[in-house]
């Protein structure tokens, strides 16, 4: 006589304490797994949108620009604000784990990149804030050379030493911040007349004359070939101003170049009769070189985004940066597309004489 083969149920205490087991494993390992979102890392830099300051107002009842030596005229009215992106993650020192990178991508007005794409390998905090400052100097700077280039106010323009290649062919013998004179006699207003001369006779011994902390000095340097087959001095260089009168920016915490054009717009505003706004909102973004050219700039979606819950019915943004406008413009903001410091200066004064503002240019 044959048996069948059947399944025999277990005891239902043994079922019960199979379930209940599972149950912890599945709950530790989800424990585990929680513990692991909050606390591992991962490399993405997170972009949201940061505050808004008004150039032409005050922080901490102190004006954020200050002219003192010539005639200023006060500015009662309107805004210019400079824009801001808020930065997290990405550093050693500075990192978000996997659940704010989700709450990120999850978030609207919030941008995410891999690290690698914003940061240098193993870069500080701290060597970013370096950094982020000395842009911010450089930019002021600029802002101020660009307002009196455009106000047709004259300056000194001298071209010093930024850093020096330790083992290049000056090391040793220029310093950073000497300021370069002359070469073989001929007076340097920029790098285009160093590389001249030493095009002239590659390799040749020249003749530099510079003055550091005051004294003047003569020294003899032979160039050296770079990677590209061209002799190089081993420096690079930046642009100094002498200003006939003093511009002072107070602005703490906030670092890089993108305020430059803003900081210019306010400086003209505070050096030329009347309220150049019109007492109308107005934001932007974008570096500003001596000339007045106007460059593009990183997070424009998040400064759009930031300048309009701040109040901004107007936003001034690089030319450059119109494929990355396109798409992201927050409801009522009007953008109006700018390649200089004039076209940025005659936009706002258009609309603050009351103007017409839908002629203006856009990004499109």
């Amino acid at each position: 006589m044959s048996q069948e083969n059947q399944d025999v149920a277990a005891p239902p205490t043994v079922a019960r304490e199979r379930r209940v087991s599972l149950m912890m494993i599945s709950g530790v390992v989800a424990v585990v797994l929680a513990v692991a979102a909050v606390t591992i890392p991962v490399p993405y830099v997170v972009e949201s949108p940061g505050p808004a300051i008004n150039t032409i107002g005050k922080i901490n009842n102190q004006p954020v620009i200050t002219v003192s030596g010539t005639e200023t005229f006060p500015v009662t009215s309107g805004s210019l604000d400079l824009t801001t992106v808020h930065v997290t993650g990405g550093l050693p020192d500075s990192q978000i784990n996997f659940f704010e990178a989700v709450r990120a991508w999850l978030t609207p007005s919030d941008s995410i990149y891999p690290a690698e794409l914003i940061y240098a390998p193993g870069i500080s905090q701290e060597a970013v804030n370096s950094e982020n400052s000395a842009a911010m100097t450089s930019s002021q700077e600029n802002a101020t050379a660009a307002a009196l280039t455009a106000l047709n106010i004259d300056y000194k323009t001298m071209v010093a030493v930024a850093s020096v290649l330790t083992d290049g062919a000056s090391g040793g013998i220029i310093k950073p911040d000497d300021v370069l004179v002359s070469i073989e006699g001929k007076p340097i207003t920029g790098i285009s007349v160093i590389q001249g001369v030493l095009a002239q006779d590659p390799g040749k011994a020249v003749n530099v004359e510079l003055l550091r902390d005051g004294v003047n000095k003569s020294v003899s340097i032979t160039p050296r070939k770079g990677t590209d087959g061209k002799y190089l001095l081993g420096i690079t260089l930046q642009d100094t101003f002498t200003f006939p009168f003093n511009v002072n920016i107070t602005l703490s915490n906030i670092g890089g170049p993108s305020a430059g054009m803003m900081f210019a717009l306010g400086i003209m505003d505070t050096l030329t009769p009347g309220d150049l706004t019109g007492g109308k909102p107005f934001a932007g973004t974008g570096t500003i070189d001596p000339q007045g050219n106007v460059g593009a700039i990183g997070g424009i979606a998040q400064k759009m985004i930031g300048a309009q819950q701040n109040g901004a019915q107007y936003f001034l943004a690089p030319a450059a940066n119109c494929s990355d406008v396109v798409g992201h413009v927050p409801n009522g903001l009007q953008v109006i597309k700018v390649a200089t410091l004039k076209e940025a200066y005659e936009a706002v004064s258009a609309i603050g004489s009351g103007k017409d503002s839908s002629t203006l240019p856009t990004c499109k």
